[in-house]
């Protein structure tokens, strides 16, 4: 399981996240994914802990607290979904045969 944490300062470091979630168990992993152009981060971050107690517990403790100026949203992290492998909003509408000389 992870945790999504989200409506972070910009701020925010993984360091400081894993000294926030060390409180309630061992963290085992931060990721804080961060903007490709920027460089900076993108206000939210996935924490992962030793045990499903341990993170329901920073769950309860840590969702709606006020952290670095920001309530936090701290929730299960929901899976991935899978993307396509055609790209976002398509050109022309479909396949070019269709078209069928409607001259």
């Amino acid at each position: 399981m992870s945790i999504y944490v989200g409506n972070l300062s910009y701020q925010v470091t993984e360091e400081d996240l894993k000294q926030a979630f060390a409180e309630y168990g061992k963290v085992n992993r931060v990721q804080l994914p961060t903007d490709r152009e920027t460089g900076r981060p993108r206000g939210f971050a996935f924490v992962e802990m030793e045990s499903d107690t341990q993170e329901q517990a920073a769950i309860d403790a840590l969702d709606g607290a006020e952290w670095m100026g920001r309530d936090l949203k701290v929730n299960k992290a929901k899976p991935r979904e899978e993307r396509s492998s055609s790209p976002r909003g398509s050109w022309g509408g479909g396949n070019a045969r269709s078209n069928n000389n409607r001259y």
